[in-house]
């Protein structure tokens, strides 16, 4: 009988326990709704995403917009505007104390847009509103984003440097008719970009990674349409082709957005080389594509490449690769170990929305495998 009684007194949480549903983005404002929640250990925190692409981290009171070591994160939730079925996140509460979180898209936390569980109470210093207006006020700039240029940052006030700003933009979903198919997509459409109109007849970009020793591509500044692909064909020396974005010109996409973004990875070629390994990407769509050379120091010298970059605005190609000298590459998460050459092509999707991405990384592993035999 004690026995009973005490398994039925543990299953009393379970029985009672509440369930709060909180939209995140609804109505497409930067926003969760409702912003807090009260809630008693074993109650669970139900977040639905609404269109746009937005996350749930958890991050701590005093640095609003950095993600917090060891929480709860959701990862980017991209929801196209037709969406039914909205996808959904879940945090149990385990106990009384604050839990804290933010949206980790670009800007969206320096906006204001946070959520809190179980906050002390107006007008407590550490109650919503305080955790709220510390984010405006840093306007996220105290994210792990920012942080990874700080060095950049204190020295830009005594050279009268400006960091250029966060670039703006909407997430859109497109229809895309090409000749031979028709697709949607859902993408970044940046102030400037231009319509995803296909190409009449779709070409192939060639750019070259280091020629002649330079630590550049050639040309590092291109347009291409929808339908294109860009070949990056490797000269002597060990260099990357790696996607990142405009405000972390040196560090993988995936480490700062939680996006997967391609990557060659390392292409060691001899000097007496005559034939040269290649890697390619499609365009999806007209949304800017940033990249660098992952090779230790060789983002921080400039050798950075920008495709459909718009260049009418603040978020030029010249304006990224200055911000990539100016960390100085301390952000790279580079390694100079080399990997097996190979010089067959390397088809992948461009990532610029984390939408019809496909980066064939089991052909990648296989054509690894196929050069490590042939050296023996």
């Amino acid at each position: 009988m004690p026995s009973f009684l005490a398994l039925a007194l543990g299953a009393l949480p379970a029985v009672f326990a509440a369930t709060f549903d909180v939209s995140v983005g609804a109505g497409g404002q930067l926003a969760y709704d409702p912003p807090f929640v009260n809630a008693a250990p074993g109650d669970v925190v139900n977040f639905v995403f609404h269109p746009k692409n937005h996350t749930v981290t958890q991050s701590s009171f005093d640095t609003p917009c950095v993600a917090l070591d060891g929480g709860k994160r959701s990862g980017f939730m991209p929801v196209a505007a037709e969406t039914d079925g909205l996808p959904t996140f879940q945090f149990q509460v385990v106990d009384t104390t604050p839990a804290w979180f933010y949206c980790g898209q670009t800007g969206h936390c320096g906006q204001g847009m946070v959520f809190a569980v179980n906050p002390p109470a107006e007008p407590s210093p550490r109650s919503f509103t305080a955790f709220r207006d510390l984010a405006i006020a840093t306007n996220g700039t105290a994210s792990s984003s920012a942080a990874a240029s700080s060095t950049a940052s204190s020295s830009a006030a005594t050279d009268g440097y400006v960091t250029p700003p966060a670039p703006h933009f909407e997430t859109v979903t497109v229809t895309v008719t090409l000749p031979s198919s028709t697709y949607t997509t859902v993408y970044n459409s940046y102030d400037g970009t231009p319509p995803p109109t296909p190409a009449p007849q779709p070409q192939d970009h060639k750019i070259t990674v280091g020629a002649d020793g330079q630590l550049v591509y050639s040309p590092a500044n291109i347009q291409a349409a929808i339908g294109d692909t860009v070949t990056f064909e490797f000269r002597p020396k060990n260099h990357t082709v790696t996607q990142s974005n405009f405000n972390n010109p040196c560090q993988p996409l995936f480490d700062t957005t939680g996006k997967v973004g391609f990557s060659s990875g390392f292409m060691p070629v001899s000097p007496d080389a005559t034939q040269f390994p290649t890697f390619q990407i499609k365009i999806n769509d007209t949304a800017p594509i940033w990249g660098y050379c992952g090779q230790t120091g060789h983002c921080g010298s400039g050798m950075v490449f920008a495709i459909n970059a718009v260049e009418s605005g603040p978020n030029n190609f010249v304006a990224f690769q200055g911000l990539a000298k100016r960390i100085n590459g301390t952000s790279s998460s580079s390694s100079s170990a080399p990997a097996p050459t190979s010089s067959a092509n390397q088809n992948n999707q461009n990532s610029a929305a984390g939408a019809r991405a496909s980066f064939g990384y089991a052909s990648s592993l296989v054509l690894a495998m196929v050069a490590l035999v042939s050296l023996w």
